[in-house]
């Protein structure tokens, strides 16, 4: 029993040590795969296809697709698309890195 624990806590510390995380600054009120976001600093948590966007007052999580650029993004920029005033978020270059972030439609 204390053998299958100690297996189980170590598959998750695995699996939490393999989310990457970076800080993000949200200007304006956005969405992100129909969830609402207010401006603010934000902290993203990637794993595999999916990735937690943190704030001071929420936490969602959302499909994403992880795609490397063939170079490395300068700062990180945040792309929109604007449709009936409101503030899509469709990509997240990640600054330092080659990692961008693309979100899909909204389901």
């Amino acid at each position: 029993m204390l053998k299958n624990l100690i297996i189980a806590y170590a598959i998750l510390a695995l699996g939490l040590a393999s989310a990457a995380t970076y800080k993000v600054q949200i200007f304006q009120p956005s969405v992100v795969q129909g969830n609402q976001l207010q401006a603010g600093e934000y902290k993203l948590s990637v794993q595999n296809d999916k990735v937690t966007i943190t704030g001071q007052k929420q936490s969602i999580e959302v499909p994403v697709k992880v795609e490397t650029s063939d170079r490395k993004f300068d700062m990180t920029v945040v792309r929109y698309s604007t449709d009936n005033g409101k503030n899509t978020i469709l990509e997240i270059h990640l600054g330092g890195t080659k990692t961008r972030l693309v979100f899909g439609p909204q389901s």
